[in-house]
């Protein structure tokens, strides 16, 4: 690992823990055992450390909450999938995110302090929130879905599903309580799936 991408991980974590407010340069200087010269030779400002932070847990995210979606047909089971890793592969990474979800601790900190920040943070939960909307519909037009399913709605609860889940488990630390949070998510899905007509 490059000093650079020491200083990137090593302040994701701290962002996670601690926000970005409340981490210092000198935290981070810290952390990765350099000085300012080092810390100033890769990154102008904290502000730019802080895109960069945004940008590699964007790449986790994708890489651990989008893992095997391709391998499922169906949109419904697609979202299942989704879901199952969020909660195991995501969430439950102590390592990368010792304080829980980075982009909902940047939501709630930076709303009011940075307002250019959370443009960013905010662009992700619209996509979020639009995938699962796509695959809702997808699962409404092939029949996995009964007709009255408003998807729209049912794509808004389960992101604030999601981001509940995520702040719960970020203060409580409780695989428990996360399990029972996103195994409600999925039955409430499959509640609304259309019964297979016998013949």
């Amino acid at each position: 690992m490059t000093l650079k991408e020491e200083i990137v991980h090593e302040s994701m974590k701290l962002f996670s823990l601690k926000g970005y407010a409340g981490t210092g340069i000198n935290e981070i200087i810290e952390a990765v055992g350099s000085s300012k010269g080092g810390f100033y030779n890769h990154f102008a400002s904290k502000e730019e450390l802080f895109y960069e932070v945004l940008a590699e847990a964007q790449k986790i995210w994708r890489e651990r909450v989008l893992h095997g979606l391709d391998d499922v047909e169906s949109p419904v089971e697609k979202i299942i999938k989704l879901l199952e890793n969020y909660r195991d592969r995501y969430l439950k990474d102590g390592e990368d995110f010792p304080g829980g979800c980075i982009f909902v601790t940047f939501s709630v900190e930076l709303d009011h302090q940075h307002p250019q920040l959370i443009q960013e943070v905010n662009n992700g939960f619209v996509g979020l929130k639009n995938m699962l909307g796509k695959l809702l519909e997808e699962g409404k037009i092939l029949g996995e879905l009964n007709n009255e399913v408003d998807t729209g709605m049912m794509s808004e609860m389960l992101f604030a599903g999601m981001l509940g889940a995520s702040v719960v488990f970020g203060v409580e630390k409780s695989p428990t309580a996360l399990n029972k949070t996103i195994q409600s998510l999925i039955e409430y899905i499959n509640k609304l799936r259309q019964p297979i007509s016998g013949g």
